[in-house]
C-alpha cells in the first residue's frame, strides 16, 4: 500500500482538505447566524441543515474531484504508474490505491456534517428524534455511494485525457444527475419527446441521494424498501463507473 500511503500523505500536505472539513463545520452555525433565520429561532435549525449538506457536496465537487483528477494525472504524468507497475503494483491496484486515499478523507467529512445534523439540528419531538439516526445514516450511505465511483471516474479520465478533462466531466455528471435530470423530467411531463424519454431514462438520477429536503421538513426516514432500492440502483452505477474507469485508467500519459 505504499501509493495509498503516498498519496495520503501528499493530500494531507497541501492542507486542502482542512479548510474543507473546517467549512464543514463551521458554516452550519455562521450562516444561519447572519441570515433571516435569526428573526425566527425555529428556523435556526433547518438552516443549519442546508448548510452543513450543501457545503459537504460542493466541498466534494470542488476539492474531492478536483484531488482525485489531480492524483490521477500525477501518477501518469510524473513516472510514479510506471514504477509501481516495475515493483508489482498493477494498474487495477494503483487506482485502487489513489481512489482509497482520497475516499479517507471524504469519509470522515461527510461524518462530520452528519453529526452537526445529528447533535445540532435534531428535533426535539420524541417521534421524530428516533427517526433522525436513521435518516442520517441512510443520507450518508446514499452520498458516499454516489461519490465514490464519480472519484474513480475522476482519477482515470485525468490519467488518460488530463486533470482539467477528470474534473470538468465528473462535475458535469454530478451537477446533471442531481438538477440537470430534474428539469429534464419537468419538460417530458409538459411535451412527449421519445428521444428525451430515452436520455431520462439512462442518465443517473443523482438527485435521489439528495435527502437534505428530507431532513429540512421533517419528512422522516425513507421506508426500508424504499431505501434498499435506491441503494442497488446506485451499487448498479457504482459497478459501471468502475468498468469505465479501469478501462480509461492509464499509469502512463502517451
Amino acid at each position: 500500500m505504499r501509493l495509498f500511503q503516498l498519496t495520503l500523505a501528499t493530500i494531507f500536505r497541501r492542507k486542502a482538505w482542512a479548510v474543507f472539513a473546517l467549512a464543514v463545520v463551521l458554516l452550519p452555525f455562521a450562516l444561519p447566524m447572519i441570515s433571516s433565520a435569526t428573526e425566527k429561532p425555529i428556523l435556526v435549525q433547518p438552516a443549519r441543515i442546508l448548510a452543513a449538506w450543501n457545503t459537504l457536496w460542493i466541498g466534494t465537487l470542488l476539492w474531492g474531484f478536483f484531488t482525485a483528477a489531480r492524483q490521477g494525472e500525477d501518477n501518469a504524468r510524473s513516472g510514479l504508474g510506471e514504477y509501481f507497475l516495475t515493483t508489482g503494483v498493477s494498474a487495477t491496484r494503483q487506482l485502487f490505491e489513489i481512489w482509497l486515499a482520497i475516499f479517507c478523507y471524504i469519509v470522515p467529512i461527510t461524518l462530520l456534517a452528519a453529526a452537526i445534523c445529528q447533535f445540532g439540528a435534531a428535533p426535539a419531538d420524541p417521534v421524530e428524534h428516533a427517526a433522525w439516526w436513521i435518516l442520517n445514516l441512510q443520507y450518508v450511505c446514499l452520498f458516499l455511494l454516489v461519490i465514490a465511483p464519480l472519484l474513480a471516474f475522476a482519477i482515470a479520465l485525468a490519467s488518460r485525457f488530463g486533470s482539467i478533462t477528470g474534473f470538468s466531466i465528473s462535475l458535469g455528471l454530478t451537477l446533471y444527475g442531481l438538477w440537470g435530470v430534474g428539469y429534464l423530467d419537468n419538460m417530458l411531463k409538459l411535451e412527449e419527446n421519445p428521444a428525451l424519454q430515452s436520455l431520462w431514462l439512462f442518465s443517473p438520477q443523482y438527485r435521489l441521494a439528495d435527502l437534505t429536503q428530507r431532513l429540512h421538513f421533517k419528512l422522516g426516514a425513507l421506508p426500508t424498501g424504499v431505501f434498499w432500492q435506491i441503494a442497488l440502483y446506485f451499487t448498479g452505477i457504482l459497478a459501471v463507473y468502475t468498468g469505465l474507469s479501469r478501462l480509461c485508467f492509464r499509469t502512463k500519459r502517451a
